[in-house]
């Protein structure tokens, strides 16, 4: 029996293959029966230098994360925890360290030594996904507490972190740091008027545009360095705005589900369902997009074969469990059926030189890493 436990060594998965319709050589970087998968589509799984790939596996039992030398290397146990939010992690700018919240605590942890930092703990709370400011002095996580939805950030140097936002009538997901203003936030609330932004200290807070739960906009971020958007209109079109002027305009008219920006702003990364054409490159000037490769996931849930947000009679009807769980947004649901589970849909996004593209896929049976060359 293998043994997994905080700095267990495992040796390399990887298989290679070639995809057969564009011709991009695949890396299959895990081969495990259980569930694996990147980081969240919102920040990069590799290292800076690309000499190493972060990814969750359910291997040991629990989500921990795990690291790889890329692409062929042993395969590093990093954490042993029985509450990791396996979309929480976050490499630091450095490739020292990754960021990520455990329960009610945000941690980091260094990918070398694997020694520990506690940088807060917000007594029974429920942390999401973590995003760090452009200088690196704060991680930002929403959490869930008491029945609301706040806004916390916290100090890298493990100096302590705030609540410095609670909405009255919202949940809070993904929030995450503008790319080079560091006292900048963008975050979505649910239900409908979706984006938001916010200060760093918890002022000019900021509803970007008015809609309803029949306009459904969905996993908005930063377009690369540049102070606007990009959001999917689901299913019609993958959309822009402006930070400044708040104007809307469409970049491309087809159904980009997940989206990631390179760093100029000038290619959008994405993939797609209903119908499944595959991982896509966008050009944002002109709105082209061409395959990349076809990862043939599952991409599960309900909500993603209508254009309109969940309801409380989708969440009533997916989940047959205790009065608690049938009132949790989809991130805190252990099994979503409605806009998940998320280890099935692929969540692609960019390695450091923007040539390779990591992804996840359930193709063969069990939710995979995989990495793919953009032809």
């Amino acid at each position: 029996m293998i043994n997994y436990v905080k700095g267990s060594v495992h040796p390399s998965e990887l298989q290679e293959f070639e995809d057969n319709k564009t011709g991009a050589h695949i890396y299959q970087l895990t081969n495990d029966n259980t569930i694996n998968h990147n980081l969240y589509f919102l920040t990069p799984s590799f290292t800076p230098d690309q000499k190493q790939l972060i990814f969750t596996s359910y291997r040991s039992g629990n989500p921990n994360f795990f690291k790889l030398d890329y692409p062929d290397g042993d395969i590093v146990q990093l954490t042993d925890g029985g509450a990791v939010h396996g979309y929480s992690g976050v490499i630091s700018r450095d490739g020292k360290e990754l960021y990520y919240t455990e329960g009610e605590t945000i941690k980091a942890i260094h990918l070398d030594t694997l020694e520990e930092r506690v940088l807060a703990e917000f007594p029974e709370g429920g942390l999401g996904e973590c995003s760090v400011s452009a200088d690196e002095q704060y991680i930002v996580t929403a959490m869930k507490r008491d029945d609301k939805s706040h806004i916390t950030v916290t100090a890298t140097d493990g100096s302590g972190g705030e609540i410095i936002y609670t909405s009255p009538n919202q949940t809070i997901i993904h929030p995450q740091f503008h790319p080079t203003h560091a006292d900048l936030i963008a975050y979505s609330g649910d239900p409908a008027p979706r984006m938001w932004t916010i200060k760093r200290d918890g002022s000019g807070n900021r509803s970007l545009y008015q809609h309803d739960n029949n306009e459904f906009l969905v996993h908005e971020t930063f377009l690369g360095s540049q102070d606007e958007l990009i959001v999917t209109h689901w299913p019609y079109s993958l959309r822009r705005i402006s930070l400044d002027t708040l104007e809307m305009q469409t970049i491309s008219d087809f159904n980009a589900w997940h989206i990631a920006s390179n760093r100029a702003g000038t290619k959008v990364l994405c993939d797609t369902v209903h119908p499944d054409i595959g991982l896509r490159l966008v050009d944002v000037e002109t709105g082209e997009h061409t395959p990349i490769c076809f990862p043939k996931s599952s991409s599960s849930g309900s909500q993603w074969k209508r254009d309109r947000y969940a309801v409380a009679e989708d969440w009533a009807a997916a989940q047959q469990s205790s009065d608690r769980e049938k009132s949790l947004s989809w991130m805190e649901m252990k099994v979503d059926t409605v806009y998940g589970p998320q280890w099935t849909h692929p969540h692609p996004s960019f390695s450091p030189d923007e040539k390779a593209v990591v992804y996840t896929s359930d193709v063969s049976g069990h939710s995979q890493v995989y990495v793919a060359m953009i032809p």
